[in-house]
């Protein structure tokens, strides 16, 4: 992104300024998360207020990620060429707005909640990630940006194991969802406030010309293509198989009681906060990315295949742990994208990796709710084989995203001086 070189030249003050609005957008990403996952773990009760099955709300669900992934074409670049001061606090309201049109117990405002939701949250990880490259050196930007992915994967783990005792004992689904809107639009308003102003820089094209030149580049690309694609296929076992139905799977394949099921789900994104950092680390200290993406896709690949057809080897809650650490590998196509590009299209990269890695979950959470969300607790069903077949479902994914990953270029620097 462009916004990474300019960060040297902000004057000292300022620089501190942004460091300080960063730290109220990582806020946004963590609330953002927690959004994301919370349905999870009320599924039953969306069910009755929408007076949809659970297939249904499963649809409703999943128009999240058709905006996420379309609106996140247009954040980066709107970002670099308009500032965050405005950018960044819109796409809070409209989350916020989202959050608030979800508790409504109707269809249509399911639906275009969950709309909202998913396109003002295309903004909440570009938007830090700008911001701290704004109040950070280069030095201790890559810690910052891993405190921000850590974040998020904090916000994913609390919508599901805090938010699932709230809503069983302190308060309803619709008012978890109206709490959840009003902190964002408050954590909104404070960013505006906070985030300095900053000059614009005069960048070539202008309008829809200029923004699609640097999309041009990007999906002229095939490596592109490929980034996204592995990123996709990762990203929707732990979105969709565990963050979507996940606690119901437990509750009707497993018999989980409803707290139990919603521990182990919850390990998937805990798993995540060591896994980002972690997988990132080892690709920069082996100085190569696919061994790291490879090892992270394999371990993943081990862990379903114990928790389908060995289930007492270990327990859930562990095994979900190390599925959610091993898939942290699902960042390091997000570092290849921008090393296949040139620099002057990173931010557009960036965008490029979400809206394909996301609409990869648009297209695949329908075929697996189809296929294994319709019988979930059906009466002639066999729990246990109803379980395997999931599992194995979720094999072939990550069996295919370990085939497509051998097919990226290798970027790590060892390879570069070869």
């Amino acid at each position: 992104m462009s916004s990474v070189s300019t960060a040297s030249a902000i004057p000292q003050p300022q620089t501190r300024a942004f460091a300080i609005a960063w730290g109220c957008a990582l806020l946004f990403y963590f609330f953002e998360y927690a959004g994301r996952s919370a349905p999870a773990v009320m599924i039953p009760e969306l069910s009755q207020a929408f007076g949809v099955s659970a297939l249904g709300v499963s649809s409703i669900l999943g128009t999240y990620y058709y905006t996420y992934s379309t609106t996140s074409l247009i954040a980066g670049v709107l970002l670099d060429r308009l500032g965050a001061k405005y950018v960044v606090p819109a796409g809070m309201a409209i989350l916020g707005l989202g959050c608030l049109l979800f508790a409504l117990p109707q269809v249509a405002a399911g639906n275009g909640g969950r709309l909202l939701q998913g396109a003002g949250s295309a903004f909440a990880f570009t938007g830090a990630v700008y911001l701290a490259s704004h109040g950070f050196s280069a030095q201790r930007l890559a810690t910052a940006i891993g405190l921000t992915q850590c974040l998020g994967m904090l916000g994913g783990s609390a919508g599901q194991i805090v938010v699932g005792p709230l809503i069983h004992g302190v308060m309803s689904v619709a008012g978890f969802w109206v709490l959840l809107g009003v902190l964002v639009l408050v954590t909104g308003a404070i960013l505006m406030v906070l985030t300095p102003r900053e000059p614009r820089v005069v960048v070539t094209g202008s309008g829809v010309s200029g923004l699609l030149d640097t999309y041009k580049i990007v999906f002229s690309n095939p490596q592109s293509y490929l980034c996204g694609l592995v990123a996709g296929l990762l990203f929707v076992p732990t979105t969709i198989g565990d963050m979507v139905w996940g606690v119901r799977f437990f509750q009707e394949d497993k018999l989980f009681t409803y707290q139990s099921a919603v521990f182990a789900a919850s390990m998937v994104p805990l798993g995540w906060v060591i896994g980002c950092p972690l997988l990132g680390w080892l690709a920069d200290k082996l100085h190569r990315r696919k061994p790291a993406l490879a090892g992270g896709i394999v371990v993943m690949l081990l862990c379903v295949a114990q928790l389908t057809f060995l289930p007492g080897l270990l327990p859930a809650w562990l095994t979900l742990l190390i599925l959610g650490v091993a898939s942290g590998a699902a960042m390091i196509p997000y570092s290849i994208i921008k090393e296949v590009n040139p620099d002057r299209v990173k931010g557009s990269a960036t965008g490029g990796i979400n809206f394909l890695t996301f609409g990869v979950t648009a297209v695949i959470g329908p075929i697996f709710a189809s296929h294994f969300g319709k019988t979930l607790g059906a009466v002639n069903a066999d729990p246990a084989e109803h379980f395997r077949h999931a599992g194995v479902f979720w094999l072939a994914i990550i069996a295919l995203a370990l085939l497509a990953s051998l097919v990226l270029k290798e970027t790590g620097q060892g390879n570069r001086k070869q």
